[in-house]
């Protein structure tokens, strides 16, 4: 489903697409194993990067929070499963990884896209996030989000206490 033209964006209220993912516990995360409780599904582009480092721990150090609120977390990256498992054991996050390395539930999601940075246009991961509620809805879609000070952010947004 590769193309040149724009995604297609989740909207609040949609159904959140299915998927089954290679995770970082060695296992595989599928959408049904969430529906049920809510989860905060990150999209993010590249594993040991400084962005992406700091996103994953925001969330690690985030987690008690999220928890009481009753939200889990889980992570996606277009890296190879090796790769994802290394960075989560390295990170020591507390939280599932999962490895989409044809970016498939990427372009699904609406997260694989046209991207520029200085001056080259090319196709990759747009760092994103969703909450998807117990019903397997989107509850909140957040595309081009920017790594430092999200997890804050995203505490303002769903209105839960800050972050520890």
């Amino acid at each position: 489903m590769t193309s040149s033209g724009p995604a297609h964006r989740l909207a609040v209220g949609e159904p959140a697409p299915a998927f089954s993912l290679p995770d970082s516990e060695g296992g595989t995360t599928s959408l049904s194993d969430l529906v049920g409780a809510r989860t905060i599904l990150y999209f993010f582009p590249q594993v040991d990067t400084p962005a992406c480092t700091q996103e994953a721990c925001d969330f690690r150090d985030g987690l008690p929070g999220l928890a009481a609120a009753g939200l889990s977390v889980v992570g996606i990256s277009p890296d190879p499963l090796e790769a994802v498992r290394k960075f989560a054991d390295a990170q020591d996050l507390g939280f599932r990884l999962l490895a989409d390395a044809d970016h498939a539930v990427s372009e699904a999601y609406g997260t694989w896209g046209e991207k520029l940075n200085y001056g080259r246009t090319y196709q990759g991961l747009i760092r994103s996030t969703f909450v998807i509620g117990a019903d397997g809805r989107i509850e909140l879609a957040q595309y081009n989000v920017r790594a430092k000070g999200h997890v804050a952010k995203l505490h303002r947004d769903l209105r839960i206490g800050p972050v520890d």
